[in-house]
Protein backbone atom coordinates (compact mmCIF):
# COMPACT_ATOMS: atom_id res chain seq x y z
CA UNK A 1 0.00 0.00 0.00
CA UNK A 2 2.86 2.36 0.80
CA UNK A 3 4.54 1.58 -2.53
CA UNK A 4 1.26 2.14 -4.42
CA UNK A 5 0.93 5.53 -2.73
CA UNK A 6 4.56 6.41 -3.57
CA UNK A 7 3.98 5.45 -7.21
CA UNK A 8 0.80 7.53 -7.37
CA UNK A 9 2.74 10.58 -6.16
CA UNK A 10 5.74 9.92 -8.37
CA UNK A 11 3.37 9.99 -11.34
CA UNK A 12 2.57 13.61 -10.47
CA UNK A 13 6.00 14.74 -9.25
CA UNK A 14 8.96 13.08 -7.53
CA UNK A 15 8.99 16.01 -5.08
CA UNK A 16 5.70 14.76 -3.57
CA UNK A 17 7.23 11.47 -2.41
CA UNK A 18 9.49 12.86 0.32
CA UNK A 19 6.80 14.70 2.38
CA UNK A 20 4.66 11.55 2.34
CA UNK A 21 7.53 9.30 3.43
CA UNK A 22 8.49 11.75 6.19
CA UNK A 23 4.89 11.78 7.47
CA UNK A 24 4.85 7.98 7.37
CA UNK A 25 8.14 7.63 9.25
CA UNK A 26 6.85 9.91 12.01
CA UNK A 27 3.92 7.55 12.63
CA UNK A 28 4.34 4.74 15.20
CA UNK A 29 4.79 1.25 13.75
CA UNK A 30 1.43 -0.49 14.26
CA UNK A 31 1.04 -3.57 16.44
CA UNK A 32 -0.46 -6.67 14.74
CA UNK A 33 -4.10 -5.98 13.85
CA UNK A 34 -3.79 -2.22 14.51
CA UNK A 35 -4.24 0.67 12.07
CA UNK A 36 -2.27 3.89 11.68
CA UNK A 37 -3.52 6.99 9.90
CA UNK A 38 -1.08 9.05 7.86
CA UNK A 39 -2.11 12.57 6.89
CA UNK A 40 -0.96 13.56 3.42
CA UNK A 41 -1.45 16.38 0.94
CA UNK A 42 -1.75 15.90 -2.79
CA UNK A 43 -2.21 18.82 -5.24
CA UNK A 44 -5.62 18.58 -6.82
CA UNK A 45 -6.87 16.18 -4.15
CA UNK A 46 -6.12 18.29 -1.08
CA UNK A 47 -5.61 16.78 2.40
CA UNK A 48 -6.03 13.01 2.59
CA UNK A 49 -5.79 10.44 5.39
CA UNK A 50 -4.24 7.12 4.40
CA UNK A 51 -5.19 4.19 6.66
CA UNK A 52 -2.63 1.39 6.90
CA UNK A 53 -3.59 -1.76 8.77
CA UNK A 54 -1.03 -4.35 9.83
CA UNK A 55 -2.46 -7.90 9.53
CA UNK A 56 -2.99 -9.82 12.77
CA UNK A 57 -1.39 -12.83 11.17
CA UNK A 58 0.80 -12.51 8.10
CA UNK A 59 0.43 -16.15 7.01
CA UNK A 60 -1.90 -15.34 4.09
CA UNK A 61 -0.23 -12.19 2.79
CA UNK A 62 0.55 -12.45 -0.94
CA UNK A 63 -0.91 -15.99 -0.98
CA UNK A 64 -3.58 -17.19 -3.41
CA UNK A 65 -4.81 -20.77 -2.94
CA UNK A 66 -7.00 -20.48 -6.04
CA UNK A 67 -4.01 -21.27 -8.28
CA UNK A 68 -3.35 -24.55 -6.44
CA UNK A 69 -6.91 -25.80 -6.94
CA UNK A 70 -6.85 -24.66 -10.58
CA UNK A 71 -3.69 -26.69 -11.24
CA UNK A 72 -4.09 -29.66 -8.89
CA UNK A 73 -6.90 -31.96 -7.80
CA UNK A 74 -7.48 -32.20 -4.04
CA UNK A 75 -5.91 -35.66 -3.87
CA UNK A 76 -2.76 -34.55 -5.74
CA UNK A 77 -2.48 -31.44 -3.59
CA UNK A 78 -2.58 -33.54 -0.40
CA UNK A 79 0.18 -35.78 -1.80
CA UNK A 80 2.36 -32.72 -2.47
CA UNK A 81 1.55 -31.37 1.02
CA UNK A 82 2.54 -34.70 2.61
CA UNK A 83 5.82 -34.79 0.68
CA UNK A 84 6.74 -31.27 1.82
CA UNK A 85 5.74 -32.05 5.39
CA UNK A 86 8.27 -34.87 5.46
CA UNK A 87 10.85 -32.58 3.81
CA UNK A 88 11.25 -34.35 0.51
CA UNK A 89 12.43 -32.91 -2.80
CA UNK A 90 9.61 -31.41 -4.86
CA UNK A 91 9.83 -29.90 -8.36
CA UNK A 92 6.94 -27.90 -9.87
CA UNK A 93 6.80 -27.63 -13.66
CA UNK A 94 4.56 -25.12 -15.51
CA UNK A 95 4.35 -23.07 -18.71
CA UNK A 96 4.11 -19.69 -16.95
CA UNK A 97 6.32 -17.97 -14.40
CA UNK A 98 3.23 -16.64 -12.61
CA UNK A 99 1.85 -20.18 -12.13
CA UNK A 100 5.14 -21.41 -10.64
CA UNK A 101 5.44 -18.43 -8.33
CA UNK A 102 1.81 -18.46 -7.12
CA UNK A 103 1.65 -22.22 -6.56
CA UNK A 104 5.03 -22.39 -4.81
CA UNK A 105 4.16 -19.63 -2.34
CA UNK A 106 0.67 -21.05 -1.77
CA UNK A 107 1.79 -24.61 -1.06
CA UNK A 108 4.40 -23.38 1.46
CA UNK A 109 1.66 -21.35 3.18
CA UNK A 110 -0.25 -24.62 3.79
CA UNK A 111 2.52 -25.66 6.19
CA UNK A 112 1.58 -22.90 8.70
CA UNK A 113 2.32 -22.85 11.66
CA UNK A 114 5.48 -24.58 10.43
CA UNK A 115 8.00 -22.97 8.09
CA UNK A 116 9.82 -24.57 5.16
CA UNK A 117 13.46 -24.66 6.30
CA UNK A 118 15.19 -25.71 3.09
CA UNK A 119 15.99 -24.50 -0.43
CA UNK A 120 12.99 -22.64 -1.87
CA UNK A 121 13.26 -21.26 -5.42
CA UNK A 122 9.78 -20.64 -6.91
CA UNK A 123 11.28 -19.97 -10.36
CA UNK A 124 14.62 -21.69 -10.97
CA UNK A 125 16.57 -20.16 -13.90
CA UNK A 126 17.43 -22.74 -16.58
CA UNK A 127 21.13 -21.96 -16.10
CA UNK A 128 20.88 -23.20 -12.49
CA UNK A 129 18.95 -26.40 -13.19
CA UNK A 130 21.77 -28.55 -11.74
CA UNK A 131 20.45 -27.57 -8.28
CA UNK A 132 17.83 -30.33 -8.67
CA UNK A 133 20.65 -32.89 -8.29
CA UNK A 134 21.19 -31.65 -4.73
CA UNK A 135 20.71 -34.44 -2.11
CA UNK A 136 19.03 -32.14 0.44
CA UNK A 137 15.31 -31.20 0.54
CA UNK A 138 14.10 -28.46 -1.81
CA UNK A 139 11.03 -26.96 -3.44
CA UNK A 140 11.81 -25.48 -6.85
CA UNK A 141 9.81 -24.39 -9.88
CA UNK A 142 10.90 -24.95 -13.47
CA UNK A 143 9.44 -23.73 -16.75
CA UNK A 144 8.22 -26.51 -19.05
CA UNK A 145 10.93 -25.59 -21.56
CA UNK A 146 13.47 -27.04 -19.08
CA UNK A 147 11.73 -30.43 -18.89
CA UNK A 148 13.87 -32.22 -21.53
CA UNK A 149 17.04 -31.17 -19.68
CA UNK A 150 15.51 -32.16 -16.32
CA UNK A 151 14.85 -35.69 -17.56
CA UNK A 152 18.53 -36.08 -18.53
CA UNK A 153 19.84 -35.14 -15.08
CA UNK A 154 20.69 -37.70 -12.36
CA UNK A 155 18.04 -36.40 -9.97
CA UNK A 156 17.77 -38.27 -6.67
CA UNK A 157 14.33 -39.35 -5.46
CA UNK A 158 11.97 -36.42 -6.00
CA UNK A 159 8.32 -35.65 -6.62
CA UNK A 160 8.01 -33.95 -10.03
CA UNK A 161 4.65 -32.22 -10.46
CA UNK A 162 3.31 -31.02 -13.81
CA UNK A 163 1.01 -28.14 -12.84
CA UNK A 164 -0.36 -27.93 -16.37
CA UNK A 165 -1.76 -31.48 -16.46
CA UNK A 166 -2.32 -32.32 -12.76
CA UNK A 167 0.04 -35.28 -13.18
CA UNK A 168 3.18 -36.48 -11.46
CA UNK A 169 6.08 -36.96 -13.86
CA UNK A 170 7.95 -38.84 -11.17
CA UNK A 171 6.89 -39.95 -7.69
CA UNK A 172 7.88 -42.26 -4.86
CA UNK A 173 4.55 -44.18 -4.90
CA UNK A 174 4.12 -43.93 -1.11
CA UNK A 175 2.61 -40.42 -1.07
CA UNK A 176 -0.82 -41.75 -0.03
CA UNK A 177 0.58 -43.40 3.09
CA UNK A 178 2.58 -40.52 4.62
CA UNK A 179 -0.21 -38.83 6.63
CA UNK A 180 -2.39 -40.37 9.37
CA UNK A 181 -5.19 -42.19 7.53
CA UNK A 182 -8.24 -40.65 9.24
CA UNK A 183 -6.81 -37.14 9.23
CA UNK A 184 -5.97 -37.46 5.53
CA UNK A 185 -9.51 -38.62 4.72
CA UNK A 186 -10.97 -35.72 6.73
CA UNK A 187 -8.62 -33.24 5.05
CA UNK A 188 -9.62 -34.53 1.64
CA UNK A 189 -13.34 -34.43 2.35
CA UNK A 190 -13.23 -30.92 3.80
CA UNK A 191 -11.33 -29.64 0.74
CA UNK A 192 -13.66 -31.41 -1.69
CA UNK A 193 -16.56 -29.60 0.01
CA UNK A 194 -14.78 -26.23 0.16
CA UNK A 195 -17.28 -24.38 -2.05
CA UNK A 196 -20.21 -25.65 0.00
CA UNK A 197 -18.47 -24.67 3.24
CA UNK A 198 -17.63 -21.19 1.95
CA UNK A 199 -21.22 -20.50 0.84
CA UNK A 200 -22.62 -21.86 4.13
CA UNK A 201 -20.31 -19.60 6.12
CA UNK A 202 -20.95 -16.50 4.02
CA UNK A 203 -24.62 -16.73 5.10
CA UNK A 204 -23.66 -16.41 8.76
CA UNK A 205 -22.90 -13.25 10.70
CA UNK A 206 -19.46 -14.53 11.63
CA UNK A 207 -16.48 -12.24 11.18
CA UNK A 208 -14.33 -15.29 10.57
CA UNK A 209 -12.28 -15.64 7.38
CA UNK A 210 -13.94 -18.93 6.39
CA UNK A 211 -16.22 -17.23 3.87
CA UNK A 212 -13.19 -16.80 1.58
CA UNK A 213 -11.27 -19.60 -0.15
CA UNK A 214 -7.99 -18.49 1.43
CA UNK A 215 -9.51 -18.35 4.91
CA UNK A 216 -11.27 -21.71 4.68
CA UNK A 217 -8.33 -23.62 3.18
CA UNK A 218 -6.02 -22.19 5.84
CA UNK A 219 -8.45 -23.24 8.60
CA UNK A 220 -8.71 -26.77 7.18
CA UNK A 221 -4.94 -27.30 7.22
CA UNK A 222 -4.59 -25.63 10.63
CA UNK A 223 -7.16 -28.11 11.92
CA UNK A 224 -5.03 -30.96 10.58
CA UNK A 225 -2.05 -29.68 12.60
CA UNK A 226 -4.17 -29.01 15.68
CA UNK A 227 -5.34 -32.65 15.62
CA UNK A 228 -1.81 -33.98 15.05
CA UNK A 229 0.33 -31.76 17.32
CA UNK A 230 -2.12 -29.45 19.14
CA UNK A 231 -1.22 -30.99 22.50
CA UNK A 232 2.45 -29.91 22.22
CA UNK A 233 2.10 -27.13 24.82
CA UNK A 234 1.15 -29.69 27.50
CA UNK A 235 4.67 -31.11 27.17
CA UNK A 236 6.64 -27.86 27.42
CA UNK A 237 7.91 -28.01 31.00
CA UNK A 238 9.96 -25.61 33.10
CA UNK A 239 13.48 -26.71 34.12
CA UNK A 240 15.17 -25.78 37.40
CA UNK A 241 16.97 -22.98 35.56
CA UNK A 242 13.64 -21.54 34.51
CA UNK A 243 14.07 -22.61 30.88
CA UNK A 244 11.36 -24.35 28.90
CA UNK A 245 12.07 -27.88 27.67
CA UNK A 246 10.02 -30.11 25.39
CA UNK A 247 9.29 -33.70 26.52
CA UNK A 248 9.54 -35.40 23.12
CA UNK A 249 8.80 -39.02 23.92
CA UNK A 250 6.00 -38.23 26.36
CA UNK A 251 4.44 -35.98 23.69
CA UNK A 252 4.47 -38.72 21.03
CA UNK A 253 3.32 -41.54 23.32
CA UNK A 254 0.41 -39.49 24.66
CA UNK A 255 -1.41 -39.83 21.32
CA UNK A 256 -4.03 -42.59 21.29
CA UNK A 257 -4.05 -43.06 17.50
CA UNK A 258 -1.40 -45.49 16.18
CA UNK A 259 -1.32 -43.86 12.75
CA UNK A 260 -0.74 -40.38 14.25
CA UNK A 261 2.02 -41.81 16.48
CA UNK A 262 3.70 -43.35 13.43
CA UNK A 263 3.41 -40.05 11.56
CA UNK A 264 4.87 -38.13 14.50
CA UNK A 265 7.85 -40.50 14.69
CA UNK A 266 8.91 -39.28 11.25
CA UNK A 267 7.62 -35.69 11.41
CA UNK A 268 9.35 -35.00 14.74
CA UNK A 269 12.71 -35.63 13.05
CA UNK A 270 12.12 -32.81 10.55
CA UNK A 271 13.83 -29.44 10.76
CA UNK A 272 10.38 -27.89 10.48
CA UNK A 273 9.24 -29.47 13.72
CA UNK A 274 12.58 -28.77 15.44
CA UNK A 275 12.36 -25.08 14.50
CA UNK A 276 8.74 -24.86 15.67
CA UNK A 277 9.52 -26.37 19.09
CA UNK A 278 12.72 -24.36 19.53
CA UNK A 279 10.77 -21.16 18.88
CA UNK A 280 8.23 -22.14 21.57
CA UNK A 281 10.96 -23.13 24.06
CA UNK A 282 12.64 -19.74 23.71
CA UNK A 283 9.42 -17.75 23.58
CA UNK A 284 8.72 -15.75 26.72
CA UNK A 285 5.58 -14.03 25.57
CA UNK A 286 4.42 -13.27 22.07
CA UNK A 287 1.16 -12.32 20.40
CA UNK A 288 -0.84 -15.46 19.73
CA UNK A 289 -1.28 -16.27 16.07
CA UNK A 290 -4.29 -18.14 14.70
CA UNK A 291 -2.73 -21.56 15.35
CA UNK A 292 -2.26 -20.82 19.07
CA UNK A 293 -5.85 -19.59 19.29
CA UNK A 294 -7.14 -22.79 17.67
CA UNK A 295 -4.95 -24.93 19.95
CA UNK A 296 -6.42 -23.20 23.01
CA UNK A 297 -9.95 -23.97 21.80
CA UNK A 298 -8.93 -27.56 21.04
CA UNK A 299 -7.43 -28.15 24.49
CA UNK A 300 -10.53 -26.72 26.17
CA UNK A 301 -12.77 -29.21 24.36
CA UNK A 302 -10.40 -32.19 24.61
CA UNK A 303 -12.61 -34.33 26.89
CA UNK A 304 -15.41 -34.07 24.33
CA UNK A 305 -13.32 -35.00 21.31
CA UNK A 306 -12.89 -38.71 21.80
CA UNK A 307 -14.88 -39.51 18.67
CA UNK A 308 -12.58 -39.43 15.68
CA UNK A 309 -12.84 -38.92 11.96
CA UNK A 310 -14.73 -36.52 9.77
CA UNK A 311 -17.35 -35.11 12.15
CA UNK A 312 -14.73 -34.20 14.72
CA UNK A 313 -12.45 -32.67 12.09
CA UNK A 314 -15.17 -30.59 10.45
CA UNK A 315 -16.62 -29.50 13.76
CA UNK A 316 -13.15 -28.40 14.73
CA UNK A 317 -13.14 -25.87 11.90
CA UNK A 318 -15.15 -23.85 14.38
CA UNK A 319 -18.71 -23.35 15.49
CA UNK A 320 -18.88 -20.52 12.99
CA UNK A 321 -20.39 -22.62 10.19
CA UNK A 322 -24.11 -23.26 10.40
CA UNK A 323 -24.02 -26.69 8.82
CA UNK A 324 -21.59 -27.89 11.46
CA UNK A 325 -24.24 -27.42 14.12
CA UNK A 326 -26.57 -29.63 12.09
CA UNK A 327 -23.89 -32.29 11.63
CA UNK A 328 -23.03 -32.63 15.31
Amino acid sequence: EVLDEVERRRGVSAALVYPFMRSLMESPFPAPGKTIRVKTFLPGAGNEVLELRRPTDSRLEHVDFECLFTCLSVRQLIRVFASLLLERRVIFIADKLSTLSSCSHAVVALLYPFSWQHTFIPVLPASMIDIVCCPTPFLVGLLSSSLPKLKELPVEEALMVNLGSDRFIRQMDDEDTLLPRKLQAALEQALERKNELISQDSDSDSEDECHTLNGLVSEVFIRFFVEAVGHYSLFLTQTEKGERAFQREAFRKSVASKSIRRFLEVFMESQMFAGFIQDRELRKCRAKGLFEQRVEQYLEELPDTEQSGMNKFLRGLGNKMKFLHKKT
